[in-house]
């Protein structure tokens, strides 16, 4: 039977959990794109009320919020489970957030596809991976409230263990 305490080690680790969630997120939400760009959105726009909209801008806008919703219940659960606020909190915390990142991506989305002329579909990873970094850090210490303190106080409490 294989040791399986380099493996229990690397899971305590919190940016590690964090790189998966985010990884899983980060695959459903490229996936829905290109389901989305190359099947579901073939049109190059789209008229929504009065506002016309590429199909990549509404690829995007659909898949990001669904590798959303995903991200945050495997963070809530498995990254970020020590946090203290109630789950609804959370929640809104983490889709605030979202929100933000959502129009951060948006931007960089475009930049790269009008000024860089990227395909949609290489662009889109290309800016989720250019904010990540980021979002561990604003997820950690707004979205779940654990503080730098936290984070210390727990690591004296493993050391000593």
């Amino acid at each position: 039977m294989a040791n399986l305490k380099p493996v229990k080690k690397i899971l305590k680790n919190q940016v590690i959990r964090f790189v998966f969630s985010a990884g899983v997120g980060f695959l459903v939400d490229i996936s829905a794109f290109y389901l989305f760009y190359h099947n579901l959105l073939v049109q190059k726009t789209y008229h929504i009320l009065f506002i016309t909209v590429h199909n990549y801008t509404l690829s995007f806008s659909i898949s990001f919020f669904l590798g959303v919703l995903v991200n945050f219940l495997i963070t809530r659960y498995f990254v970020f489970s020590e946090s203290k606020l109630p789950p609804y909190k959370q929640f809104f915390r983490f889709v605030s957030v979202a929100f933000i990142g959502y129009f951060a991506n948006l931007a960089v989305l475009k930049l790269f596809i009008q000024s860089f002329q990227m395909n949609p579909v290489i662009a889109r990873p290309s800016a989720a991976l250019s904010l990540f970094f980021l979002s561990f850090f604003v997820h950690k210490f707004f979205s779940f409230s654990l503080s730098l303190r936290h984070h210390a106080s727990e690591r004296s409490n493993q050391t000593s263990n």
